[in-house]
């Protein structure tokens, strides 16, 4: 018996990440090779036209899972009865744009989202936001829903983890596939925590097999915080295939069981784990039941170096949240300081 289809909701359908991210939606490569979807593709008014062109595209390779594809610049009919939305849209920063105008232009889009998802998806949806700054966005959209429960909420970090896991690999000069249990730790910014001191390369803990501590406290931590701007400086466009494949891991990761002694990054809201404040999209090492639930790893050993790097981006976090406050339902906009 043919499998009801899933309803896929991707806003900022024209850009970049999206067009990485579509074709793989419709293959089958991330819901399941015998899921049918519908994709449900929103974008603004003024970019409806290249939207068309992609779906096209989407057209003309005849994928057999896609049941139907809807185009729309209302998030009404966008978000109707979808069972996943991942939100790729959002204003990019400009030049003399300050991170607290970034804050608030898209805190003002993913409020309105939050209230589209909250009225109009099936009971069931499930939420990954990727538009940065993707933590804040994702508090902000949770908070205007407040009919979709907190741990249906996820923002990309993966994309992090996957670049951690690179250059780990080509340290140690090893098959990236070896290297596990990188997780991130904060905000998706320049204040990420990659965890060294917990990963893995071939089963055995990274710092036997890269015990220079020097290079992972500086060099790798500073390669990883900066990957985004180094590629908008190399290619003159920020981070496309590799954010889409990321957006994918992570729906996959989610979506089945975590192996045994292993997990991965997500930013989820936090339930006040290691100290930080409840409330804030925060990234942890995540572990996924297969069934829809997952759980934040408990009992890692934090350095003092380790919890001092938590300090620093989760008080960005709280400054974050600070500079949406107007945007956040006054009976959500109480959380307590951090302790950590």
């Amino acid at each position: 018996m043919e499998k009801n289809p899933i309803r896929v909701a991707v806003t900022g359908g024209a850009g970049q990440i999206a067009y990485s991210l579509l074709f793989r939606l419709a293959s089958g490569e991330v819901f399941g090779h015998d899921q049918p979807v519908i994709l449900q593709i929103i974008e603004v008014p003024e970019a409806m036209g290249f939207l068309a062109g992609v779906k096209m595209e989407l057209d003309d390779c005849a994928f057999p899972l896609v049941q139907d594809i809807i185009l729309t610049d209302d998030p009404a009919v966008g978000f109707k009865d979808a069972n996943w939305a991942i939100l790729v849209g959002g204003k990019p920063r400009t030049k003399d744009m300050e991170r607290s105008d970034l804050l608030s232009s898209n805190g003002a889009i993913f409020a309105t989202q939050g209230r589209a998802i909250n009225d109009y998806a099936a009971r069931d949806i499930r939420v990954l936001v990727v538009a940065n700054p993707c933590n804040t966005n994702a508090m902000v959209a949770h908070l205007n829903a407040p009919d979709i429960p907190a741990d249906r909420w996820f923002a990309m970090t993966r994309l992090d983890e996957n670049r951690a896991k690179a250059q780990i690999a080509i340290k140690a000069g090893v098959p990236v596939s070896t290297v596990t249990c990188m997780a991130i730790w904060g905000n998706h910014s320049a204040t990420q925590v990659p965890d060294f001191e917990h990963a893995r390369i071939g089963g055995r803990p990274l710092l036997e097999v890269i015990p220079d501590r020097q290079w992972l406290e500086n060099d790798f931590i500073q390669i990883n915080q900066q990957r985004g701007k180094a590629i908008i400086d190399a290619r003159g466009k920020s981070s496309a295939a590799s954010a889409a494949l990321a957006a994918i891991d992570t729906i996959r990761c989610l979506r089945t069981p975590t192996p045994a002694g292993c997990w991965f990054s997500a930013a989820v809201v936090s339930d006040g784990s290691y100290g930080v404040p409840k409330g804030l999209m925060f990234s942890y090492p995540i572990r996924s039941q297969g069934d829809g639930t997952w759980e934040i790893v408990q009992g890692l050993a934090l350095s003092d170096y380790m919890r001092g790097r938590l300090e620093e981006t989760t008080s960005e976090l709280l400054e974050e949240r600070d500079a949406v406050r107007d945007l956040i339902p006054e009976s959500a906009a109480r959380m307590p300081a951090a302790k950590l």
